[in-house]
């Protein structure tokens, strides 16, 4: 029996567990309970590649029509580092992260305060502020 993959996200658990539960990486995929959950995914789903589940779970209003995640130079993806969750009401919540990436052999950061909405029982992304530095 294989070990299973851990999930990209960070947490200690395997992306099936995890990650893969939302992206649907396990054959079904399930709606994120929270804007935590679904960033973590959504980054999760950066990192293999996943461009359905990311425009699908992009707010319509914000939604760009394509992503070219397979353009190169493609980034390694490194780490995801969580370092705010709030939920502002029952259907807004911001989420700050910083991940972690190399693009040529070369690190950056990603320091960001995301906006989410729910809409009928579902989480999107809606838009985000970069912090540089």
């Amino acid at each position: 029996m294989s070990t299973p993959l851990p999930c990209p996200c960070g947490r200690p658990y395997s992306y099936e567990d995890c990650c893969g539960r939302y992206t649907g990486g396990s054959g079904s995929s399930t709606p994120a309970p929270t804007a935590e959950a679904l960033m973590r995914s959504r980054y999760t789903a950066y990192t293999l590649a996943q461009e359905p589940y990311l425009l699908a779970t992009w707010h319509p209003s914000t939604r760009p029509a394509a992503l070219d995640l397979n353009a190169e130079p493609r980034p390694k993806w490194l780490g995801l580092q969580v370092k705010c969750h709030q939920q502002t009401d029952d259907n807004h919540a911001e989420v700050e992260f910083i991940a972690r990436y190399k693009i040529g052999g070369r690190a950056y950061r990603l320091h960001e305060t995301s906006r989410f909405v729910r809409e009928k029982g579902q989480w999107y992304y809606l838009d985000g502020d970069i912090k540089e530095g």
